[in-house]
């Protein structure tokens, strides 16, 4: 079982806890009214003065921010401290529309590390360990956010980024890699290369803990990769815009912990945005209580999961959110019914037969919408003979349409068929929208 790296905070009992996030989100309310001209707008447009939040249910008398409002105040029109105390930026790619900038203080930095060192100690890793960061460095948190906080709890870190691939598992034999932090989809692609090396990340490596993030997967895939590395797969959760990666499961895998002295977490309904029962699908929304540069007010995240309030098993008290389970804008309405990427990867990581990349491809032919599913075997699974080709297909439609329930073409290819992605994996195209 893993230590603490702060008990006091980690165990702290909820009547504390409650009164610390309450101090603190009247603290960060008055903080952004007095050095934010967006939210003393905004405030003021809602007819809220700071002197109104005097209890933690008060939260829900503030508006909601949206990305589109980073968006709209680019590049750092939304900021809350002067210049010169900022000494990060970090910007998105901005593919779909104007990027978005989130600056940090000191204090900031030190704040996203202290979260990491938590998470990173509550999944068992400590100061003995050799983690390898192979998410990507530069604008994106990824790569620097686990860097910070593997050496802010003493492990040795290895920066090895993305790509590369061969030269990364020679790395994670020769310096003994015990933990290795990227996206699923891109470990995936270096358990195959592996394979082809031949290397057995089980025998011939010491890793033993993947930490595995930046784009939705499922349990599935958790054990596929459990079951083929012998290594314990963990999900990690964060946003660039409240600080990048943050919170990940503890070792009894069962949601990720939201340290609740640095975020104040709600879920509500994505059409209404009113609050939902404990135990119900939402949307997440967080305001940061501990963050200077860029405070958020009740962020709308767009990631849909559940939130649960109950002590874990592992002593920590803090709120748990159960693993995401899609974005409002990912979803794909096919035919009038609401399709995840991540519950077509459910389906397709419980057929032995099939391999671990797939893709979906939506169409519209006339007034028809048309969802195809690319499935790449495995080099078991693939057959020259069309009659157990035909067969497999039939069972890959037949299960997804169990889930989906609506019918998908499913397209059977070749194994190395589907281009491989070093970051984040690309699972959808809606040729609707071009």
């Amino acid at each position: 079982m893993s230590g603490y790296w702060d008990p006091h905070i980690e165990r702290m009992p909820l009547e504390d806890l409650h009164s610390l996030q309450e101090d603190r989100l009247k603290f960060v309310v008055r903080y952004v009214y007095d050095h934010s001209a967006f939210y003393r707008r905004r405030f003021k447009e809602a007819g809220i003065m700071p002197e109104d939040i005097k209890t933690l249910a008060d939260v829900a008398k503030l508006p909601f921010t949206k990305k589109a409002d980073l968006r709209d105040n680019y590049p750092t029109g939304m900021f809350s401290a002067p210049k010169n105390q900022v000494v990060r930026y970090h910007v998105s790619s901005g593919t779909t529309g104007k990027p978005t900038v989130v600056g940090y203080t000191r204090g900031d930095i030190e704040t996203w590390s202290e979260s990491l060192a938590r998470a990173l100690t509550s999944l068992g890793l400590s100061r003995d360990d050799v983690v390898q960061v192979g998410y990507g460095y530069g604008l994106f948190t990824g790569g620097l956010g686990l860097h910070y906080g593997a050496e802010r709890m003493g492990a040795a870190v290895l920066p090895v980024g993305t790509g590369n691939t061969e030269r990364q598992i020679e790395l994670m034999q020769d310096l003994g890699t015990t933990a290795i932090a990227c996206t699923p989809s891109y470990f995936l692609h270096i358990m195959e290369v592996a394979e082809k090396m031949g290397v057995s990340i089980r025998n011939d490596t010491q890793l033993k803990v993947g930490i595995f993030g930046a784009e939705p997967w499922s349990l599935e895939t958790r054990k596929r990769i459990e079951a083929n590395t012998g290594i314990n797969a963990y999900d990690i959760y964060g946003t660039s815009e409240i600080s990048g990666p943050l919170f990940t499961e503890c070792h009894a895998k069962n949601g990720i912990h939201v340290w609740g002295d640095m975020f104040l977490t709600e879920v509500v309904d994505p059409d209404t945005g009113e609050p939902v029962a404990e135990g119900e699908q939402g949307e997440l929304v967080f305001t940061t209580l501990h963050k200077f540069a860029l405070p958020l007010i009740r962020y709308r995240i767009g990631d849909l999961s559940i939130m649960s309030n109950e002590v874990c098993e592992c002593g920590r008290t803090h709120p748990r959110i159960m693993r995401i389970m899609g974005r409002t804008d990912d979803m794909l309405i096919i035919r009038g019914i609401n399709v995840f990427p991540s519950q077509v990867e459910s389906v397709l990581m419980r057929i032995p037969e099939v391999g671990d990349h797939w893709e979906i491809i939506v169409d519209r032919k006339g007034p028809l919408d048309m969802m195809t599913v690319r499935v790449e075997l495995t080099e078991s699974g693939f057959s020259d003979k069309i009659g157990d080709l035909m067969k497999l297909e039939n069972k890959v439609s037949k299960e997804l349409k169990g889930v989906l329930n609506i019918a998908a073409k499913v397209d059977l290819v070749e194994p190395g068929t589907i281009p491989r992605s070093m970051g984040k994996a690309k699972r959808v195209t809606d040729n609707r929208k071009v």
